[in-house]
Protein backbone atom coordinates (compact mmCIF):
# COMPACT_ATOMS: atom_id res chain seq x y z
CA UNK A 1 0.00 0.00 0.00
CA UNK A 2 0.89 3.41 -1.28
CA UNK A 3 0.74 5.59 1.89
CA UNK A 4 1.23 9.55 1.75
CA UNK A 5 1.25 11.28 4.87
CA UNK A 6 1.03 14.74 5.75
CA UNK A 7 2.72 16.79 8.78
CA UNK A 8 3.34 20.45 8.80
CA UNK A 9 5.17 20.01 11.76
CA UNK A 10 8.78 18.01 11.38
CA UNK A 11 8.54 14.62 13.15
CA UNK A 12 12.09 14.08 14.16
CA UNK A 13 13.96 14.06 16.37
CA UNK A 14 10.42 12.47 18.07
CA UNK A 15 11.35 14.27 21.34
CA UNK A 16 10.46 17.44 20.46
CA UNK A 17 6.84 17.45 21.41
CA UNK A 18 3.54 15.14 21.39
CA UNK A 19 2.73 15.79 18.01
CA UNK A 20 5.81 14.39 16.64
CA UNK A 21 5.99 11.98 18.82
CA UNK A 22 2.72 10.48 17.75
CA UNK A 23 3.29 11.37 13.87
CA UNK A 24 6.72 9.86 13.70
CA UNK A 25 6.04 6.64 15.69
CA UNK A 26 3.33 5.85 13.85
CA UNK A 27 4.69 6.63 10.62
CA UNK A 28 8.09 4.04 12.23
CA UNK A 29 5.35 1.25 12.00
CA UNK A 30 3.44 1.98 8.80
CA UNK A 31 7.24 2.17 7.38
CA UNK A 32 7.61 -1.74 8.12
CA UNK A 33 5.16 -3.08 5.80
CA UNK A 34 4.06 0.02 3.15
CA UNK A 35 5.48 2.70 0.99
CA UNK A 36 5.40 5.82 2.90
CA UNK A 37 5.78 9.20 1.46
CA UNK A 38 6.26 11.92 4.11
CA UNK A 39 5.31 15.69 3.25
CA UNK A 40 6.92 18.12 6.00
CA UNK A 41 8.23 21.22 6.34
CA UNK A 42 11.06 21.85 8.16
CA UNK A 43 11.82 25.33 10.85
CA UNK A 44 14.45 26.56 11.05
CA UNK A 45 16.13 24.90 14.11
CA UNK A 46 15.60 21.77 12.54
CA UNK A 47 19.08 20.55 11.15
CA UNK A 48 20.29 18.91 7.96
CA UNK A 49 21.83 15.70 10.05
CA UNK A 50 17.81 15.82 11.19
CA UNK A 51 16.54 15.42 7.93
CA UNK A 52 19.10 12.73 7.31
CA UNK A 53 18.04 10.37 9.89
CA UNK A 54 14.47 11.10 9.28
CA UNK A 55 14.83 9.74 5.43
CA UNK A 56 16.11 6.52 6.78
CA UNK A 57 12.23 6.11 8.39
CA UNK A 58 10.31 6.90 5.12
CA UNK A 59 10.29 5.55 1.52
CA UNK A 60 10.26 9.04 0.43
CA UNK A 61 10.99 12.50 2.31
CA UNK A 62 9.80 15.86 0.86
CA UNK A 63 10.55 18.84 2.67
CA UNK A 64 9.27 22.32 2.08
CA UNK A 65 10.60 25.18 3.86
CA UNK A 66 7.95 26.71 6.24
CA UNK A 67 6.60 29.95 5.42
CA UNK A 68 7.30 33.19 7.26
CA UNK A 69 4.96 33.19 10.27
CA UNK A 70 2.96 36.45 9.99
CA UNK A 71 0.68 35.37 12.66
CA UNK A 72 1.46 38.37 15.06
CA UNK A 73 3.06 40.62 13.03
CA UNK A 74 1.30 44.31 11.13
CA UNK A 75 -0.31 45.72 14.07
CA UNK A 76 -3.86 46.44 14.26
CA UNK A 77 -5.24 46.48 10.31
CA UNK A 78 -3.55 42.54 9.92
CA UNK A 79 -5.21 41.42 12.94
CA UNK A 80 -8.53 42.43 11.65
CA UNK A 81 -7.70 41.45 8.06
CA UNK A 82 -6.80 37.85 9.40
CA UNK A 83 -10.37 37.81 11.23
CA UNK A 84 -12.47 38.89 8.71
CA UNK A 85 -10.57 35.93 6.37
CA UNK A 86 -11.38 34.01 9.03
CA UNK A 87 -15.39 34.66 9.23
CA UNK A 88 -15.34 34.53 5.43
CA UNK A 89 -13.06 31.24 4.32
CA UNK A 90 -13.81 29.82 7.42
CA UNK A 91 -9.74 28.44 8.20
CA UNK A 92 -8.00 30.07 11.56
CA UNK A 93 -4.97 32.46 10.78
CA UNK A 94 -2.91 29.76 12.78
CA UNK A 95 -3.65 26.90 10.22
CA UNK A 96 -3.27 29.36 6.83
CA UNK A 97 -0.07 31.10 8.82
CA UNK A 98 1.57 27.57 7.98
CA UNK A 99 0.05 26.74 4.58
CA UNK A 100 2.21 26.24 1.78
CA UNK A 101 1.27 26.92 -2.05
CA UNK A 102 3.95 25.01 -3.21
CA UNK A 103 3.47 22.12 -0.98
CA UNK A 104 -0.15 22.51 -1.84
CA UNK A 105 0.80 21.90 -5.56
CA UNK A 106 2.92 19.43 -5.09
CA UNK A 107 0.09 17.12 -3.13
CA UNK A 108 -2.30 18.00 -6.14
CA UNK A 109 0.01 16.62 -8.29
CA UNK A 110 0.65 13.63 -6.87
CA UNK A 111 -2.79 12.31 -6.08
CA UNK A 112 -3.46 12.70 -9.66
CA UNK A 113 -1.15 11.46 -10.82
CA UNK A 114 -2.45 8.13 -8.77
CA UNK A 115 0.62 7.61 -6.37
CA UNK A 116 -0.85 6.76 -3.35
CA UNK A 117 -3.89 4.82 -1.93
CA UNK A 118 -4.37 6.73 1.34
CA UNK A 119 -3.41 9.91 2.42
CA UNK A 120 -3.37 10.61 6.26
CA UNK A 121 -3.19 13.78 7.80
CA UNK A 122 -1.14 14.05 10.92
CA UNK A 123 -2.83 16.77 13.15
CA UNK A 124 -5.96 18.60 12.11
CA UNK A 125 -3.72 21.56 10.88
CA UNK A 126 -2.81 19.47 7.64
CA UNK A 127 -6.60 18.96 6.95
CA UNK A 128 -6.22 22.31 4.27
CA UNK A 129 -4.45 20.84 2.12
CA UNK A 130 -7.40 18.15 1.27
CA UNK A 131 -9.75 18.58 -1.63
CA UNK A 132 -13.21 17.26 -0.92
CA UNK A 133 -12.79 15.45 -4.04
CA UNK A 134 -9.77 13.68 -3.01
CA UNK A 135 -12.50 10.70 -1.12
CA UNK A 136 -13.36 9.93 -5.04
CA UNK A 137 -9.69 9.07 -5.88
CA UNK A 138 -7.84 7.55 -2.53
CA UNK A 139 -9.32 6.86 1.32
CA UNK A 140 -8.48 10.21 3.62
CA UNK A 141 -7.71 10.21 7.27
CA UNK A 142 -7.49 13.16 9.73
CA UNK A 143 -5.61 11.82 12.79
CA UNK A 144 -6.66 14.60 15.28
CA UNK A 145 -4.26 15.07 18.19
CA UNK A 146 -6.66 17.23 19.90
CA UNK A 147 -9.80 19.24 19.39
CA UNK A 148 -9.45 22.76 18.52
CA UNK A 149 -12.66 23.99 19.26
CA UNK A 150 -12.90 21.68 22.69
CA UNK A 151 -9.07 23.50 23.44
CA UNK A 152 -9.83 27.06 23.05
CA UNK A 153 -13.46 26.65 24.69
CA UNK A 154 -11.90 24.68 27.96
CA UNK A 155 -9.30 27.68 28.09
CA UNK A 156 -12.12 30.28 27.91
CA UNK A 157 -14.05 28.16 30.96
CA UNK A 158 -10.81 27.84 33.56
CA UNK A 159 -9.64 31.57 32.62
CA UNK A 160 -6.54 31.34 30.87
CA UNK A 161 -7.07 31.87 27.57
CA UNK A 162 -4.00 33.99 26.42
CA UNK A 163 -6.37 36.34 24.82
CA UNK A 164 -10.07 36.08 26.29
CA UNK A 165 -11.91 38.68 24.24
CA UNK A 166 -10.86 37.30 21.05
CA UNK A 167 -10.93 34.01 21.78
CA UNK A 168 -14.84 34.34 22.52
CA UNK A 169 -15.18 35.99 19.06
CA UNK A 170 -13.53 32.79 17.75
CA UNK A 171 -15.19 30.20 19.38
CA UNK A 172 -18.35 29.68 17.08
CA UNK A 173 -15.86 29.98 14.41
CA UNK A 174 -13.78 27.05 15.58
CA UNK A 175 -16.85 25.36 15.94
CA UNK A 176 -17.88 25.49 12.43
CA UNK A 177 -14.37 25.06 11.21
CA UNK A 178 -14.14 22.02 12.48
CA UNK A 179 -17.64 20.77 11.65
CA UNK A 180 -16.66 21.61 7.90
CA UNK A 181 -12.86 20.04 7.72
CA UNK A 182 -14.36 16.89 9.24
CA UNK A 183 -16.75 16.36 6.06
CA UNK A 184 -13.36 15.62 3.83
CA UNK A 185 -12.56 12.73 5.28
CA UNK A 186 -13.13 8.82 5.06
CA UNK A 187 -12.28 8.35 8.45
CA UNK A 188 -11.27 10.31 11.31
CA UNK A 189 -8.87 8.89 14.39
CA UNK A 190 -8.89 10.77 18.15
CA UNK A 191 -6.72 10.08 20.85
CA UNK A 192 -9.54 10.10 23.88
CA UNK A 193 -13.15 9.09 24.09
CA UNK A 194 -13.69 12.82 24.92
CA UNK A 195 -12.41 13.88 21.77
CA UNK A 196 -14.44 11.36 20.05
CA UNK A 197 -17.86 12.23 20.94
CA UNK A 198 -16.80 16.14 20.50
CA UNK A 199 -16.13 15.31 16.81
CA UNK A 200 -18.93 13.12 16.46
CA UNK A 201 -21.55 15.97 17.16
CA UNK A 202 -19.92 17.64 14.53
CA UNK A 203 -20.28 15.08 11.78
CA UNK A 204 -22.39 11.95 13.54
CA UNK A 205 -22.37 9.23 10.34
CA UNK A 206 -18.28 9.66 10.06
CA UNK A 207 -16.45 6.48 10.57
CA UNK A 208 -14.00 7.52 13.82
CA UNK A 209 -12.06 5.65 15.78
CA UNK A 210 -10.02 6.32 19.10
CA UNK A 211 -6.43 5.03 18.62
CA UNK A 212 -4.67 6.43 21.99
CA UNK A 213 -0.94 7.33 22.22
CA UNK A 214 1.94 5.13 23.38
CA UNK A 215 5.55 4.72 25.04
CA UNK A 216 8.39 4.14 23.17
CA UNK A 217 9.36 1.24 26.35
CA UNK A 218 13.30 0.85 25.22
CA UNK A 219 12.75 4.99 25.53
CA UNK A 220 11.56 4.63 29.11
CA UNK A 221 13.01 1.07 30.55
CA UNK A 222 10.99 0.29 34.34
CA UNK A 223 13.09 1.71 36.88
CA UNK A 224 15.43 -0.10 39.05
CA UNK A 225 14.71 1.28 42.48
CA UNK A 226 12.64 3.64 44.21
CA UNK A 227 14.53 7.23 44.90
CA UNK A 228 12.77 8.02 47.47
CA UNK A 229 13.37 11.67 49.04
CA UNK A 230 10.84 14.23 47.97
CA UNK A 231 11.58 15.47 44.51
CA UNK A 232 8.94 16.11 42.23
CA UNK A 233 9.30 16.33 38.52
CA UNK A 234 7.64 17.58 35.22
CA UNK A 235 8.10 16.99 31.73
CA UNK A 236 7.30 18.84 28.81
CA UNK A 237 8.10 21.00 26.12
CA UNK A 238 7.87 24.70 27.94
CA UNK A 239 6.62 26.95 25.40
CA UNK A 240 3.17 24.91 25.58
CA UNK A 241 0.55 27.18 26.94
CA UNK A 242 -1.00 24.18 28.95
CA UNK A 243 2.33 23.12 30.61
CA UNK A 244 3.43 26.47 31.17
CA UNK A 245 -0.08 26.96 33.10
CA UNK A 246 0.67 23.88 34.67
CA UNK A 247 3.88 24.37 36.28
CA UNK A 248 3.11 28.31 36.99
CA UNK A 249 -0.09 27.07 38.81
CA UNK A 250 1.48 24.39 40.59
CA UNK A 251 4.82 26.28 41.70
CA UNK A 252 2.47 29.05 42.70
CA UNK A 253 -0.14 27.01 44.43
CA UNK A 254 0.97 23.96 45.43
CA UNK A 255 4.59 23.55 46.12
CA UNK A 256 4.53 26.89 48.48
CA UNK A 257 2.54 24.37 50.72
CA UNK A 258 3.94 20.72 50.14
CA UNK A 259 7.55 22.73 51.12
CA UNK A 260 5.85 23.61 54.40
CA UNK A 261 5.39 20.01 55.34
CA UNK A 262 8.29 18.84 53.42
CA UNK A 263 10.96 21.26 53.51
CA UNK A 264 13.80 20.02 51.25
CA UNK A 265 10.90 19.37 48.50
CA UNK A 266 12.51 20.31 44.89
CA UNK A 267 10.91 20.41 41.95
CA UNK A 268 12.42 20.02 38.86
CA UNK A 269 10.87 21.63 35.56
CA UNK A 270 12.20 19.56 32.57
CA UNK A 271 11.65 20.23 29.07
CA UNK A 272 12.93 22.04 26.06
CA UNK A 273 12.26 25.99 25.33
CA UNK A 274 11.26 27.42 28.62
CA UNK A 275 9.49 30.81 28.27
CA UNK A 276 10.63 33.99 30.57
CA UNK A 277 7.57 33.05 32.06
CA UNK A 278 8.78 29.44 33.54
CA UNK A 279 12.57 30.73 33.44
CA UNK A 280 11.11 32.91 36.38
CA UNK A 281 10.13 30.51 38.71
CA UNK A 282 13.45 29.27 39.39
CA UNK A 283 13.72 32.36 42.02
CA UNK A 284 11.59 30.04 43.73
CA UNK A 285 13.08 28.38 46.46
CA UNK A 286 13.44 24.47 45.31
CA UNK A 287 12.84 25.05 41.69
CA UNK A 288 14.73 23.92 38.31
CA UNK A 289 14.24 24.55 35.08
CA UNK A 290 16.72 22.78 33.19
CA UNK A 291 15.67 23.31 29.64
CA UNK A 292 16.18 20.75 27.07
CA UNK A 293 18.15 17.34 27.94
CA UNK A 294 19.55 14.95 26.58
CA UNK A 295 17.10 11.89 28.66
CA UNK A 296 13.89 12.69 30.06
CA UNK A 297 13.73 9.95 31.80
CA UNK A 298 16.78 10.42 33.59
CA UNK A 299 15.08 12.82 35.31
CA UNK A 300 12.02 10.60 35.98
CA UNK A 301 14.15 7.93 37.49
CA UNK A 302 15.48 10.43 40.44
CA UNK A 303 11.88 11.53 40.76
CA UNK A 304 9.68 10.32 43.71
CA UNK A 305 6.80 11.82 42.25
CA UNK A 306 5.46 13.13 38.66
CA UNK A 307 2.80 15.77 38.75
CA UNK A 308 0.93 16.40 35.61
CA UNK A 309 -1.66 19.58 37.06
CA UNK A 310 -3.08 20.24 33.56
CA UNK A 311 -5.67 22.10 33.42
CA UNK A 312 -6.32 22.34 29.95
CA UNK A 313 -5.18 20.70 26.54
CA UNK A 314 -7.81 18.01 25.17
CA UNK A 315 -5.90 14.58 24.15
CA UNK A 316 -4.48 12.13 25.81
CA UNK A 317 -0.66 13.21 27.62
CA UNK A 318 2.22 11.49 26.61
CA UNK A 319 3.97 13.04 29.65
CA UNK A 320 1.56 10.73 31.79
CA UNK A 321 2.31 7.58 29.65
CA UNK A 322 5.92 8.23 30.19
CA UNK A 323 5.75 8.84 33.59
CA UNK A 324 4.12 5.59 33.81
CA UNK A 325 6.56 3.51 31.77
CA UNK A 326 9.32 4.73 34.03
CA UNK A 327 7.28 3.59 37.38
CA UNK A 328 7.32 6.90 38.78
CA UNK A 329 4.02 7.78 40.48
CA UNK A 330 2.16 9.51 39.26
CA UNK A 331 -0.60 12.76 40.46
CA UNK A 332 -2.67 14.16 37.50
CA UNK A 333 -5.92 16.29 37.26
CA UNK A 334 -8.91 14.99 35.09
CA UNK A 335 -7.26 16.71 32.28
CA UNK A 336 -3.57 15.01 32.86
CA UNK A 337 -5.38 11.59 33.43
CA UNK A 338 -7.64 12.10 30.56
CA UNK A 339 -8.16 8.51 28.55
CA UNK A 340 -7.25 6.46 31.21
CA UNK A 341 -8.80 4.19 33.39
CA UNK A 342 -6.45 4.97 36.91
CA UNK A 343 -9.13 4.26 39.75
CA UNK A 344 -12.21 3.35 40.62
CA UNK A 345 -14.83 0.24 41.12
CA UNK A 346 -12.79 -3.10 39.58
CA UNK A 347 -9.67 -0.94 38.33
CA UNK A 348 -6.41 -1.36 39.93
CA UNK A 349 -4.74 2.19 41.33
CA UNK A 350 -2.88 3.58 39.23
CA UNK A 351 -2.37 6.97 39.62
CA UNK A 352 -3.91 9.80 42.25
CA UNK A 353 -6.08 12.44 41.05
CA UNK A 354 -5.89 15.73 41.72
CA UNK A 355 -7.39 19.08 40.98
CA UNK A 356 -7.28 21.68 43.14
CA UNK A 357 -4.76 22.97 45.34
CA UNK A 358 -5.20 21.05 48.96
CA UNK A 359 -5.79 17.39 46.69
CA UNK A 360 -2.43 17.34 45.02
CA UNK A 361 -1.00 18.15 48.95
CA UNK A 362 -2.94 15.08 50.38
CA UNK A 363 -1.85 13.10 47.39
CA UNK A 364 1.70 14.30 47.57
CA UNK A 365 2.11 13.92 51.52
CA UNK A 366 0.24 10.18 50.78
CA UNK A 367 3.46 9.27 48.60
CA UNK A 368 6.08 10.70 49.86
CA UNK A 369 5.32 9.06 53.33
CA UNK A 370 3.97 5.48 51.84
CA UNK A 371 6.72 3.71 50.07
CA UNK A 372 4.13 0.49 49.74
CA UNK A 373 1.60 2.79 47.96
CA UNK A 374 4.85 4.48 45.46
CA UNK A 375 5.40 0.57 44.78
CA UNK A 376 2.05 0.34 43.91
CA UNK A 377 1.14 2.85 41.56
CA UNK A 378 4.69 2.31 40.07
CA UNK A 379 4.16 -1.44 38.96
CA UNK A 380 0.24 -0.38 38.01
CA UNK A 381 1.38 2.10 36.28
CA UNK A 382 3.77 0.51 34.21
CA UNK A 383 1.85 -3.02 33.48
CA UNK A 384 -1.36 -0.20 31.96
CA UNK A 385 1.40 1.10 29.30
CA UNK A 386 2.81 -2.76 28.34
CA UNK A 387 -0.74 -3.92 28.17
CA UNK A 388 -2.66 -1.10 26.67
CA UNK A 389 -0.63 2.28 25.44
CA UNK A 390 2.40 1.11 23.21
CA UNK A 391 3.53 2.34 19.87
CA UNK A 392 2.96 -1.22 18.63
CA UNK A 393 -0.29 -1.64 19.21
CA UNK A 394 -1.36 1.97 18.46
CA UNK A 395 0.68 1.22 14.94
CA UNK A 396 -1.17 -1.61 13.93
CA UNK A 397 -4.84 -0.04 14.74
CA UNK A 398 -3.74 2.86 12.39
CA UNK A 399 -2.32 0.45 9.52
CA UNK A 400 -6.08 -1.28 10.05
CA UNK A 401 -7.49 2.31 9.78
CA UNK A 402 -5.76 3.23 6.66
CA UNK A 403 -6.10 -0.37 4.83
CA UNK A 404 -10.28 -0.44 5.76
CA UNK A 405 -12.60 -0.92 2.62
CA UNK A 406 -9.45 -0.44 0.48
CA UNK A 407 -9.54 -4.17 -0.58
Amino acid sequence: MNILMLSSTFPYPPTRGGTQVRTFNLLKYLSQRHAVTLVTQREVDVTDAEITELQKWVNNLVVFNRPPDSGSSGGVVKKIQRFTSFVQDGIPPSVLNRYSGEMQEWIDNFVQAGKCDVITCEHSANEIYIKPHFQKQVRTIVNVHSSVYGTCRNQLEIGISENPWRDKINLPLLRRYEQNYCSKFSAIVATTQEDQIQLQQFNPNAEMTVIPNGVDLESFPYRTSDPGGHRLVFIGAMDNLANIDAVCFFSNEVLPKVQELYPDATFDIVGSRPVPEVLALQAKPGITVTGRVPSMVEYLHKATVCVVPMRTGFGIKNKTLEAMAAGVPVVASDRGLEGLAVDGANVPLTALRANHPAEYISAISHLFSNSQLRDELSFNGRLLIENEFTWESAGKRYEQICIEKLN
